[in-house]
Formats: structure tokens, sequence, C-alpha cells
């Protein structure tokens, strides 16, 4: 299994990011895909959780309205839209599977929100 996040950066206040997850190793459209983030000092939070089929959603409150989660099944990519984006969503965003009764994570793409 292999996740490889991309699309972080720094951007300021208010300004939006893309990141993009590309899975391999495993039936992509099988599993439900998740966003975590970890600011230093911090443990890592659930950011957003998208079942198989992209039919149920759930965000962290403090994303709600203002993250995106979506999946292309058919390129085995979850992506996540951040718009809004405050000083206190500056963190390593990292995409999860839970595959074979195993937690996988990517190496993480940093995202700094600053003026």
């Amino acid at each position: 299994v292999q996740l490889v996040e991309s699309g972080g950066g720094l951007v300021q206040p208010g300004g939006s990011l893309r990141l993009s997850c590309a899975a391999s190793g495993f039936t992509f459209n099988y599993y439900p895909m998740s966003w975590y983030r970890q600011a230093p000092g911090k443990e890592r939070e659930l950011v957003a959780a998208i079942t198989s089929g992209g039919g149920s959603i759930n965000y962290a409150d403090s994303v709600k309205g203002r993250f995106t989660i979506s999946r292309e099944n058919a390129k085995n990519t979850v992506y996540l839209q951040m718009s809004g984006l405050k000083p206190e969503d500056t963190a390593v965003y990292y995409c999860y599977v839970r595959y074979a009764w195993r937690a996988y994570w990517g190496q993480g793409t940093q995202v700094t929100v600053s003026s």
C-alpha cells in the first residue's frame, strides 16, 4: 500500500489549496479514505472522511463549510479542497486508509497559512 500526498504549500489567510492523495497497492474503490492533520505540538486529528463510493462524508467541526473531501475512483485519488484557510489550519496533512486490519499513512504534505 502506498499513499502519496501532494499540493501543500504556503498560502495567505483566506486563500485556497487542493491536496491530492494518489493511492496504490489495494482496491481503492472498496475502501473509505480520510485526511488527517498534525500541527506542531498537537496530536494528529481527523479532518475529513469519505466512504468508498463517496455517499457519506464527515468533517471536523473546525473545517465544516470550508473544506471539501472528494474522490475519483477511476484515478485512485482522494482530494481535499481547502478554502477560507486560517493560520490555525497550518499543519502537516496526511492521507489515511485502513486496509487488511492495518493503518496506512502517506508521508504528509505541509500546509502553512501565513501572511
